[in-house]
Formats: C-alpha cells, sequence, structure tokens
C-alpha cells in the first residue's frame, strides 16, 4: 500500500474533516459484530475506517471496515493458536516500515494519525495483525509454497520443451450455503467429493450447483492455468483425471472441482500483474425477479463503463470496480473471472447471506512484463502468489467455522 502522497501535507492534518463522513454512534462500545467468544465495537469500526480514509485505501466504506476487523478476530485467534508470538523489536521493525511508506518516521506517523482522530492503538493492533498471520501462513504452507524449475522456466518464458502452459479441463460444482444451511452444505459437498466418475459428478453438478454450467454437468472448457486462482493451482496439480478436490468453502457457498483433464496448451504462460473487474450488486439474491433483472441487464451491457449509467442515482456501494494482483482477489470471484473475456458477466456468486447478486463483468486482463525480471524476482513472486491464495483459502476456512453475528 503506498500513500506518500496522502502524507505529504500532514502537517495540517488537524484541518482534515472527517467528523461529517460518519454518524456518530450511540455507544462507541457497543458491539458492531460478534466472533465467537470475543466482539467488535463501533469504535473500533470507526477508528478502522478513519484510517484508510487516511491511507487513501480502498474499502474504507462502513461495511468493507467491519468485515476487515472481523477477518482481523479470525486471523488473531489462529496465530495465538499456531503459539506464534511477536517480539517487541519485531512489531517495532514493523510499524517503522509501514510509516517509511509516507517518508514518515514512525513518531511523525503516529502523530500525524493522532491528530486525525486515528490512536496509535489501532495502527499497532493493524500491523501486527499483519505481522503475525503472515508468520503462521509462512510456518503452516511454507513447504506447499515451493516453486518448482518448471513454474519458473515458465513463468521467464523460456520452458526448454515447447514453451507452453498448462491448461485444464475442468467440471465445476458451487452449491449456495447461506448460513442456516452451511452444515448441511458442507456435509453433501464432502459427499460429492466422493464421486467416481466423471457422470457422478455431472449429475450432481446439474442438480446442485448454481453456476451456469449446471446445464452442461457442470463441464467447465479448457481453461489457462493461469487463468485460475493461484491457490488452486498446487490443488488442481495434485489430482489424477477423474478426482475431486475437497470441499472449498467460499462466502455464501462451497466450491468443487473435478480434473478431466490437463495438457500443455502450445501457448506461452502468461502471468497476470493486474485483474480488473466490476461487481454491481442486486438485492433480492437468486430470486426468479432478480435473476431475470440480471438477465435483461445483461443484454443491456457491453463494458464496465456501462455499469456505471446503470447505477447512477444509486447508493455508491451498489458498484464496486477495481484492478487487484490475482492473489488478492476474494476466491470466489477469481473462480468466476477465470472463466470470462473482456465485457463478459457470471451472476453466479451471492453476498449478504444469499440476499444480494453480484452481477460480475470482467474489465481486463493486464499481462505481467517479465522480459527484465530475474529469476530470483521469478522464484519470490511465484512464492508470494502462492502464500497468498492459501491464506486466502484458510481464511474462507476460518470464516466457514466461526460464529459470526452482525448486531
Amino acid at each position: 500500500m503506498k500513500f506518500s502522497a496522502v502524507f505529504r501535507g500532514l502537517a495540517l492534518a488537524g484541518a482534515i474533516v472527517l467528523g461529517g463522513q460518519m454518524a456518530q454512534a450511540q455507544n462507541l462500545f457497543a458491539p458492531a459484530a460478534r466472533i465467537n467468544d470475543t466482539v467488535v465495537t463501533e469504535f473500533e469500526v470507526q477508528q478502522r475506517q478513519r484510517f484508510l480514509q487516511l491511507l487513501n485505501a480502498p474499502g474504507s466504506d462502513r461495511d468493507t471496515a467491519l468485515q476487515g476487523l472481523i477477518d482481523d478476530r479470525l486471523r488473531a485467534v489462529a496465530v495465538a493458536q499456531a503459539g506464534i508470538a511477536l517480539t517487541d523489536e519485531g512489531l517495532n521493525e514493523g510499524l517503522s516500515e509501514f510509516a517509511s511508506r509516507a517518508n514518515l518516521t514512525l513518531p511523525e506517523f503516529t502523530k500525524a494519525l493522532e491528530q486525525s482522530g486515528v490512536s496509535r492503538e489501532t495502527l499497532r493492533d493493524f500491523v501486527a495483525n499483519s505481522l503475525g498471520w503472515r508468520e503462521l501462513i509462512r510456518a503452516r504452507y511454507s513447504r506447499q509454497a515451493a516453486v518448482s524449475e518448471d513454474e519458473i522456466k515458465r513463468a521467464l518464458g523460456n520452458t526448454r520443451s515447447t514453451g507452453s502452459g498448462l491448461r485444464v479441463l475442468l467440471s465445476e460444482i458451487i452449491i449456495p450455503a447461506p448460513p442456516q444451511r452451511a452444515t448441511q452444505v458442507m456435509a453433501l459437498a464432502e459427499r460429492i467429493a466422493q464421486s467416481q466418475s466423471e457422470a457422478e459428478f455431472s449429475r450432481y453438478a446439474a442438480q446442485y450447483s448454481a453456476t451456469a454450467s449446471r446445464g452442461r454437468g457442470g463441464r467447465m472448457p479448457w481453461t489457462q492455468l493461469e487463468q485460475l486462482p493461484p491457490s488452486l493451482h498446487p490443488l488442481l496439480l495434485a489430482l489424477a483425471p477423474g478426482e475431486v478436490t475437497a470441499p472449498l468453502p467460499i462466502p455464501n457457498a462451497v466450491a468443487l472441482f473435478q480434473l478431466r483433464g490437463i495438457e500443455e496448451s502450445g501457448k506461452p504462460a502468461k502471468v497476470y500483474s493486474e485483474i480488473e473487474y466490476a461487481a454491481y450488486y442486486m438485492a433480492g439474491g437468486r430470486s426468479e425477479a432478480t435473476l431475470a433483472q440480471a438477465a435483461r441487464l445483461r443484454g443491456e451491457v457491453d463494458t464496465c463503463d456501462d455499469l456505471y449509467a446503470i447505477a447512477k442515482g444509486q447508493p455508491e456501494e451498489v458498484l464496486e470496480r477495481g484492478a487487484k494482483a490475482p492473489a488478492e482477489i476474494p476466491q470466489d470471484i477469481a473462480f468466476e473471472l477465470a472463466k470470462l473475456d473482456n465485457g463478459e458477466v457470471s451472476t453466479a456468486l451471492t453476498r449478504a447471506n444469499g440476499e444480494t447478486l453480484v452481477f460480475l463483468m470482467l474489465c481486463n486482463r493486464t499481462a505481467a512484463a517479465n522480459a527484465e525480471a530475474s529469476r530470483e524476482d521469478v522464484i519470490s513472486a511465484l512464492r508470494q502468489r502462492k502464500l497468498q491464495g492459501f491464506a486466502n483459502l484458510y481464511m474462507e476456512q476460518l470464516r466457514a467455522d466461526a460464529h459470526i453475528l452482525m448486531q
């Protein structure tokens, strides 16, 4: 996260007006959410919002700030259970490094935040949680994130055999799993994961999947491996044709994939630096009326820019658009984007416990320029992508296992 420009004038931070952007809660220390045996308070949500706004970071609306704090609670418990503890020295180094991104010393950075209404504890908790989670992911997935010689060669674009990447032939099932049905859906997914044939898996897909491919028994066309979420790569490469992944929890759903084939594609493997997409959120979830509205909308828009006219006059949060590195994209979004070309749409996903339909459109994929990349840079980037993918999957699992109650 780069934010030096935002802090360039923070000597005048006291003049920044933020109070009008958020309604004052009647009780700042009332719970905003309960996560297992812990709570997130309204005060913490407001602090996180102000912090992100000062950094000019995406996701500074209240709901995103709250969801980030819920994830932080789950991360903190996982880190503690793993026996990982930060030293004072390690934490101070992390805080100083974070402040240096704004070209400020830690005391200067802390003072600037406090002048704008953000406590030093908010900064400390944010950085400590990130550092502890990073150590946990490295310890937990270091072996699985090892980078093979073939992966390095493909990324550098000089594979000795054919210079081509890999493509996979998959079948998919994504089963809606609202909180009240999460246990039953996971039991069903465990049963599907034991499928013994493509025909059996396809029958399950036709009966239970929420994706457009259900009419084809879940069968997807050949797909370049690098278009799929990085966290899926090691899972798919470990399968033999006909085998099925373990159930993968994603927001409001569970996903399964069956490998039907794998081969060299005859095309150079691409590494994508960014994927740009837009998500238009439609009330009503997967109701017949909302799905019909989404189908009509699909015929009215050709590019992501067209969605601005659709969302005009509605609350700002109904349309989200941005560009992210592949490993930073939420798993369920990444699954759907992998199937799309620019301008194509998916309506397979929901939010808000199934009450909101996600009208998802792929805007653009940006290929990374690897010509000047060193071998060490490539290894580091590939390893980081894998670790981030595993981190995303682990967080989805923690969320699926947690009891989360919004107040």
